[in-house]
């Protein structure tokens, strides 16, 4: 049996919980370092918490990042009513300097991107935050890791009581929720949970995937 060390960032924001919640029950998992500005409030054997406050540098926790099997990067915002530059700043500039810092000292690494559905791989289209979703994707591939994974989900349903940490997509899924489970039925394309999205994580992280990106359709296969 694998067993593997895992670091998350963004642990607690809707995919993060998901993702940590699987990695807890996964026996597979000997470990989880969740790096984020506050505690996730969770407790457990296998869980440490490194609470950091500068996410443009991560310089002061090399000695904590070193000696992991996977990373799952799930944070991320909304570009609703910010400016390029502002988005880039997060989407891109954050996500790169988790990433850059954990290459040199993880090279063996599989690190797994939270995207989105509409990523925008040839970084010349006019939506602006598909745009920047693909310049950060192509900037992670090319950086020394054993391997590298984008997942593009579209619809996430939220499972086992986990709840977003945007007010807005709080409201939408609770005005949505009688119609999940349909939209899930009817839309397989387009829809998947919290749940399968974690286990989909630790499935790549285990084995790979025959392709370096992956749409709802691969992830619910997995």
């Amino acid at each position: 049996m694998p067993h593997i060390k895992v670091v998350i960032f963004g642990a607690s924001g809707m995919v993060g919980q998901g993702v940590l919640r699987e990695c807890l029950l996964d026996p597979e998992v000997t470990s989880v370092l969740s790096v984020a500005r506050s505690s996730t409030g969770q407790h457990d054997p296998k869980l440490r918490e490194v609470v950091h406050k500068d996410f443009l540098d991560f310089s002061p926790l090399e000695k904590d990042l070193a000696g992991f099997d996977a990373c799952f990067f799930c944070l991320g915002v909304s570009s609703v009513g910010m400016s390029e530059k502002d988005y880039r700043r997060i989407t891109f500039g954050i996500t790169m300097a988790a990433a850059e810092t954990l290459a040199k000292l993880n090279p063996q690494m599989t690190f797994i991107y939270i995207s989105g559905a509409g990523t925008d791989g040839t970084e010349k289209g006019r939506t602006m935050w598909a745009r920047v979703k693909g310049q950060t994707e192509n900037a992670l591939r090319r950086l020394p890791f054993k391997a590298a994974y984008m997942f593009r989900p579209a619809l996430i349903v939220p499972l086992h009581g986990i709840k977003s940490k945007t007010f807005a997509y709080r409201i939408s899924y609770a005005l949505m929720r009688p119609l999940l489970p349909l939209m899930e039925t009817l839309f397989p394309r387009y829809v998947t949970t919290t749940q399968k999205l974690g286990r989909a994580m630790l499935i790549v992280a285990k084995r790979g995937a025959p392709k370096p990106v992956l749409e709802v359709p691969d992830i619910n296969s997995l």
